[in-house]
């Protein structure tokens, strides 16, 4: 199982302080206006104006919304991983149990608070409404290089599977308890950790 590569480039990524600070007022307005008006109202017109920046600037980066919404999606991941890295930075290494604690509760904060979440993810729900393998597989091969080292083991096939379907599971899991609870239904995120804790223990342990 090969991990799965990043995303596309952009059309043209940022060198300079400033074009960076562009893109990011982008895809910040692009996130606003996904959970303001809906990914089929959603124009790279609208995101130009809401985040004060020529129309010519968001087709530097991106060749239409599905792009733009492409690397929202990507910048998910990052600000996911790094989350994750942060809160497992001072934790002692070897319990698998904490890092997954962390892998879950981050997510979790990531779709009740993260702008534009809800919608995109990690790409998983790119077009809108539609559910795809392959971001999962990314999410499963960025975690599996972040936490080997911190749970003491291999980046083999055999620990990148394990990960992915734990990924499968938990991203099911948790888009069940966003439909029946705007918050997430806890008792299903309860059984969420629980599902997840018994199947790694029989890899991990």
């Amino acid at each position: 199982m090969k991990p799965v590569p990043p995303a596309p480039p952009l059309r043209k990524a940022p060198v300079q302080r400033r074009s960076a600070e562009r893109l990011t007022r982008i895809l910040d307005a692009c996130a606003d206006l996904l959970d303001e008006v809906g990914y089929e109202e959603l124009s790279t017109r609208t995101v130009a104006v809401r985040a004060g920046v020529p129309i010519g600037s968001v087709y530097r980066f991106f060749g239409n919304k599905r792009q733009m919404v492409d690397a929202l999606a990507q910048r998910n991941l990052e600000r996911y991983t790094e989350r994750v890295a942060e809160r497992l930075k001072d934790a002692p290494k070897g319990d698998w149990r904490t890092a997954m604690d962390a892998v879950l509760d981050e997510y979790l904060a990531m779709k009740r608070t993260a702008p534009g979440f809800s919608l995109v993810d990690f790409g998983n729900q790119i077009p809108v409404g539609a559910r795809h393998a392959e971001p999962n597989r990314r999410v499963a091969d960025r975690l599996t290089d972040l936490l080997s080292d911190y749970i003491g083991r291999v980046p083999d096939e055999d620990l990148r599977r394990t990960f992915l379907v734990a990924v499968e599971a938990a991203d099911t899991l948790v888009h069940l308890s966003f439909r029946m609870d705007p918050e997430g239904d806890e008792t299903i995120i309860a059984e969420t950790r629980q599902l997840l804790r018994a199947y790694l223990a029989r890899v991990l342990d």
